[in-house]
């Protein structure tokens, strides 16, 4: 089955969504403007992932999911702070297709994974299977790798390769980051919001610095595609997010490449 692993919807509100600042975005993205573009790259299904930090947004999402099939997971958002943590997470899990929590960057300073309040939280997570998505900037990865090592079987998937700029090589320390946070067994990591964070001045081959590090780090079988619609189209078309990633991983096996595209979404979000 192919999965967009990352993608959003949102009623904008500017106010809630204060972050998003390309102009073409700010506005309603809903399932009827995506499930046309699935179809036409042979997607099958996607994971809804939140974008505001409110449980109000969570239920919308969760709603979304009910009345359309090809979302297969939603990760939504509780507040891990909160002493009510795991009633809200007991409240949530109740719907099977909630999968896990996520908090946004730009809403967090700081090292806030490291936290203990907020480690707390993330401590409740396995207990009723979730997964917990790291986004974090490239400065913040040093936290990202000090809740992994903390949690060993928690789940947790590194979103968007945390950000690094595209229009420059890779830096020493976010290479050394990756690697480390990659050691950590327990950690995926989506080759996600590339389109997203390197607007509209790219060239395909901006991006294989970036995926030969974080292949050589996670391994196929710990990778997956996310487009992060509508937030990529700050940059391109989803078709061009597709095949960015599909024409890299042209030169790896089929198995690979199926893994990549769908295949390790599968298992690890437990999608039959």
């Amino acid at each position: 089955m192919k999965i967009d692993a990352h993608q959003h919807f949102w009623h904008f509100d500017p106010e809630k969504y204060s972050w998003i600042s390309d102009e073409h975005i700010r506005r309603d993205f809903l399932p009827a403007d995506l499930k046309p573009m699935l179809k036409n790259v042979n997607f099958e299904g996607t994971i809804l992932v939140q974008a505001h930090q409110s449980e109000e947004e969570t239920e919308f999402l969760l709603n979304l999911s009910a009345e359309n099939n090809f979302i297969k997971a939603v990760i939504g958002w509780v507040d891990l702070n909160s002493e009510e943590i795991e009633a809200s997470l007991a409240r949530f899990s109740e719907n099977k297709l909630f999968k896990g929590v996520r908090n946004t960057v730009y809403d967090e300073k700081g090292e806030f994974m490291t936290d203990p309040a907020f480690q707390s939280g993330v401590s409740k997570l396995a207990n009723f299977g979730l997964i917990y998505e790291i986004l974090v900037f490239p400065y913040q990865l040093t936290g990202a790798i000090a809740l992994a090592e903390k949690f060993p079987d928690q789940k947790f998937v590194l979103n968007h390769l945390a950000k690094p700029d595209f229009s420059k090589a890779p830096s020493e320390q976010w290479k050394q980051d990756i690697q480390q946070l990659a050691a950590n067994k327990n950690v995926f990591c989506k080759i996600s919001g590339l389109l997203s964070e390197a607007g509209k001045d790219w060239n395909s081959s901006d991006f294989s610095p970036f995926l030969d590090v974080v292949v050589k780090s996670f391994g196929t079988e710990r990778l997956m595609f996310g487009s992060d619609w509508p937030v990529s189209l700050s940059g391109g078309s989803y078709n061009e997010s597709v095949k960015i990633v599909e024409d890299y991983f042209s030169a790896y096996s089929e198995e690979d490449l199926k893994k990549v595209m769908g295949g390790t979404a599968c298992e690890f979000y437990n999608i039959s």
